[in-house]
């Protein structure tokens, strides 16, 4: 029988394995004494990042006040870390604007937490154990730094590349002249990334990419060994993004230097300019603990496990239907 109006995206099965990994999920955290944390969805900063997109909100009966739907719950468990608690995990949704495709939803399920004392090669296995738990089988793992990525997948090396070869890259992949132009380095690595060297990572394996550029560290620590990348990585699996994890940053004047970089890069592109979340940085300034923390896609380890071609088919209502 068809789908009727009103059914869900899902199948019922499909529905059924999806609250049975909700289980799994948080039985893996218990198992290891990690506290689940409950931070808002509505927020009164937006995070700076110029590829994330935040949904903004406006509440009846206050007139000029915005507000945003969260991206991450990161700032707000930051600020729980700093207040004394101890490993902490969140489950729920998050909201993403301009995202929607094969593998974006606008609102989506994200599995965060962060580890006190744990070193990133550690919370890299941690991943790896619950993706595999999630999925029922044992993966193969590699561990692949960033250079090694787009030296074996793109033939160059994102940091002493030449402008021109990231230029040219740029317009194999369809990039107008006059973008290639306008568009920074990052930009161009992104789209790199995005388009050719990601997709063809995590091959019937488990990738984590590693040590990305520092100029794309977001919230995480600079390598005091080699000052040129940052302490982070992302999951790949089967060509799709799985998870961003971060040595976490924690200065608070460095972190808002760079939230200001990210205010002046938004006002370049002409994007929406928010606040900075002046409790996050004083959250920092009164001490997070050493940690590392991870971001991931609850959705997409589902479309993994289940070999689901679209978000749809693991989503109980995508968004043309909620």
């Amino acid at each position: 029988m068809g789908r009727t109006d009103f059914g869900p995206d899902a199948t019922l099965a499909m529905l059924t394995r999806r609250a049975a990994a909700l289980a799994q999920v948080r039985a893996f955290f218990h198992e290891r004494g990690v506290l689940e944390v409950d931070p808002p969805a509505l927020v009164n900063a937006p995070v700076s990042d110029v590829n994330i997109h935040t949904a903004e909100v406006r509440l009846a009966g206050e007139d000029s006040r915005r507000y945003a739907l969260h991206t991450s719950p990161e700032y707000a468990m930051k600020r729980l870390l700093a207040a004394g608690l101890g490993d902490i995990y969140y489950l729920g949704h998050a909201f993403r604007g301009a995202e929607r495709g094969r593998l974006h939803n606008p609102e989506f399920t994200l599995v965060e937490w962060y580890r006190r004392g744990m070193t990133l090669e550690g919370l890299m296995q941690e991943v790896a154990a619950l993706v595999g738990q999630l999925c029922g089988r044992t993966f193969d793992v590699e561990y692949l730094a960033y250079r090694s990525a787009f030296a074996r997948e793109a033939g160059f090396d994102p940091l002493d590349a030449p402008r021109a070869t990231l230029d040219s890259a740029a317009a194999a992949l369809g990039l107008a002249a006059r973008e290639v132009t306008a568009s920074s380095r990052d930009e161009l690595l992104e789209l790199v990334m995005g388009a050719q060297v990601g997709p063809r990572l995590g091959a019937g394996k488990l990738t984590f990419v590693h040590s990305y550029p520092a100029t794309q560290a977001a919230l995480a620590r600079v390598d005091a060994a080699d000052p040129r990348v940052a302490r982070r990585f992302e999951l790949y699996a089967d060509g799709i993004e799985l998870a961003n994890g971060f040595d976490e940053l924690a200065d608070a004047a460095e972190q808002r230097a760079r939230f200001e970089a990210d205010l002046r890069e938004r006002a370049r592109r002409g994007l929406p300019q928010g606040r900075v979340d002046e409790r996050l940085l004083a959250a920092l300034a009164a001490g997070l603990p050493a940690c590392a923390g991870v971001a991931v896609g609850f959705d997409r380890v589902l479309m993994i496990a289940c070999g689901a071609a679209h978000i749809d088919a693991v989503l109980p209502f995508a968004l043309e239907r909620a």
